[in-house]
């Protein structure tokens, strides 16, 4: 492979591994924070369990997802130093707020929500949990800000062969953002729904004595689940009408992607959860339901990917859509050796932590809601 093609590569797999951890991240979040409210509110242990429970899963998945997305932000630099220079004024600026409300103000509301158990007030412990939500949602949005203007460069005019914001109203109110942000938003909320319904239904499986506990989780996750495939599908479909003239002619790997993704949506998850989601809620002691609930569990994340795929190669060959090429973009002086290098120890550092956060979870998963150290 040419050294090109080498950094597309890298570019490509970081960004996947991240986003596995994003996905369930965005996903698991609203659903702590209504669990934590329903404890507020009614004092039940039963509702104190299944935050503590979840909660713990989503602190260990924000925790190691955190550091992946660092070696995103290394690569615009390493690697794609021709589009820092050139739209670094437009697209810099969304990024930038991403970090502040991700690294500043997201992670400070979680310490406060983390460390403040039986420490702040009950309601102002509730509070911090749904500003994680808040801030979480904030960071996406500001991500695909950032993402959307690459697809369709709005607001921002050329001077002295450099781009200028110009109309930051324009950024936010990108068609492709408007098109793509519910639809990453609906990929999470059936991540996050998927996991839990299936952590649920394992321990169901096993005659767990926390019945209520993981019956109650089990309903919320597959509930949450089928609103999410519904807004993905829905919003998925009022993307076509935006795509620009030209696009994803010749890139096969973009057709593979969305006709993959669409095939698993929509033929097998959207009709399951919509039809026989109600079913499996109020018939928690299915067997074969639990089971299959448990090995559809990856879907939502290979969903993910392949719809990333489509997005992003049906872009090539430009980096910002017909104003600054992939190959422009790169930085200069890079040799296959330099991108080699990295290339191993990014994937190989991503896949050790991707690795980690799966080995974490499934324990937590399997010894269930004892010795947990949220809230302890």
């Amino acid at each position: 492979m040419d050294v090109l093609d080498l950094a597309r590569l890298q570019f490509a797999v970081t960004g996947s591994l991240h986003f596995l951890f994003v996905v369930l991240t965005l996903g698991l979040a609203p659903l702590v924070a209504i669990m934590n409210t329903r404890w507020a509110r009614s004092g039940r242990p039963v509702f104190e369990g299944m935050t503590r429970f979840w909660g713990q899963i989503y602190v260990v998945n924000y925790a190691l997802g955190i550091v992946t997305g660092l070696v995103m932000e290394f690569q615009f630099g390493l690697s794609w130093s021709g589009l820092s220079h050139y739209a670094g004024d437009v697209f810099g600026a969304p990024l930038a707020m991403e970090t502040l409300v991700a690294f500043f103000l997201e992670s400070t509301f979680l310490g406060l929500w983390i460390f403040g158990w039986r420490r702040l007030p009950k309601w102002l412990h509730v509070a911090c949990i749904w500003m994680v939500v808040l801030t979480a949602y904030a960071s996406a949005f500001f991500i695909m800000i950032a993402n959307s203007f690459l697809q369709n460069p709005v607001g921002a005019v050329e001077r002295g062969g450099r781009l200028e914001l110009a109309d930051f109203g324009a950024l936010v109110s990108n068609p492709a953002l408007v098109g793509a942000l519910p639809h990453v938003i609906g990929a999470a909320l059936l991540t996050g729904g998927m996991v839990v319904a299936a952590a649920s239904s394992y321990q169901l499986r096993r005659r767990t004595a926390e019945v209520e506990l993981f019956t109650r989780s089990l309903r919320i996750g597959v509930v949450t689940a089928a609103v999410g495939i519904f807004v993905a599908v829905a919003s998925g479909h009022a993307q076509f009408g935006l795509i620009q003239p030209g696009k994803f002619e010749g890139n096969a790997g973009a057709g593979i992607g969305l006709g993959f993704m669409i095939l698993l949506g929509e033929m097998a998850l959207f009709p399951l959860l919509l039809f026989f989601g109600a079913a499996v809620s109020r018939m928690p002691r299915w067997g074969w339901a639990q089971s299959l609930l448990i090995g559809l569990t990856p879907l939502p994340f290979v969903i993910s990917i392949l719809g990333w795929m489509a997005r992003e190669i049906g872009r090539q060959p430009w980096l910002i859509w017909e104003r600054l090429t992939v190959e422009d973009a790169m930085s200069p002086g890079l040799t296959p050796g330099m991108i080699t290098g990295s290339f191993a120890g990014f994937v190989g550092i991503l896949g050790l932590l991707a690795v980690i956060d799966y080995v974490i979870i499934v324990r937590i998963v399997r010894r269930g809601p004892v010795e947990l150290a949220l809230g302890a």
